[in-house]
């Protein structure tokens, strides 16, 4: 699933280094505030990942995973999840911060159903190396991202169009069923998505000194939870082409 979630990039100014030491309502220092602010993003994007992996597992184990493989259950698990993020990313300022959040829960939950399929396909032991190696690798991504002085949102155009090259080169590949497309994609992915970690962590960031002390602040939170969601499981998903074992 690609990374639709790209409302927030296009806003103006996420590219400048927000200003520290200043102090907010109740003489909380801008540090602790931005500190708490990402805390919480990582909370929501952490719980969601792993709800996602705990409704696969389960589905998996259940048998239902067989029926999400084919047919026209697949392409409503498949489909689903998209259109939860179009609505959350499109709808944001319509919808309240308690409607984000069941939002995001269900949207967790949809693919947990979609990736249950995984377990059709690669042993368990392999799904769980390619998770634990995707989560080292984000981690170390999100801390670059997060610390870095260097300015990153130049690369953010670069990466959205990559990410569109990748649909477009996926889409072509299920009528060529080249083998050789199908890993050049897979490499291609996990480093536009490891490019996208570092920078949507820089963009989130920075975004918090346009949002703090509004009432979008919440959903914020809750929206940048989703961009780096989606930059967990499409590079979770492009590695697992590679260290994946065949059942």
């Amino acid at each position: 699933m690609a990374d639709w979630n790209d409302t927030q990039r296009t806003q103006q100014g996420f590219g400048s280094v927000p200003r520290t030491g200043g102090e907010l309502a109740g003489g909380v220092t801008f540090d602790e505030g931005l500190r708490k602010h990402m805390l919480s993003i990582y909370n929501y994007m952490t719980s969601g990942v792993l709800l996602t992996g705990i409704v696969a597992l389960l589905t998996a184990r259940s048998g239902l995973a067989v029926q999400f493989a084919s047919g026209p259950l697949m392409w409503l698990v498949a489909l689903s999840p998209l259109a939860v993020v179009f609505a959350m990313s499109f709808g944001a300022n319509k919808f309240s911060k308690s409607t984000l959040q069941m939002m995001f829960w269900g949207f967790a939950v949809l693919m947990g159903l979609s990736l249950s399929t995984i377990f059709l396909v690669y042993t368990g032991g392999s799904i769980a190396a390619t998770f634990f190696a995707t989560s080292a690798a984000f981690a170390g991504l999100s801390l670059y991202g997060y610390t870095t002085k260097k300015n990153l949102s130049a690369m953010g155009s670069f990466l959205i169009m990559g990410v569109i090259g990748l649909i477009v080169a996926s889409l072509l590949n299920m009528w060529l069923q080249s083998p050789a497309l199908y890993y050049a994609v897979g490499f291609i992915g996990v480093l536009i998505f490891a490019g996208l970690t570092a920078y949507d962590t820089q963009r989130l960031k920075n975004e918090y000194s346009y949002y703090r002390g509004t009432e979008f602040a919440g959903k914020a939170v809750i929206l940048g939870a989703l961009s780096l969601y989606l930059d967990f499981i499409n590079m979770f998903l492009f590695l697992l082409r590679f260290m994946g074992s065949r059942e």
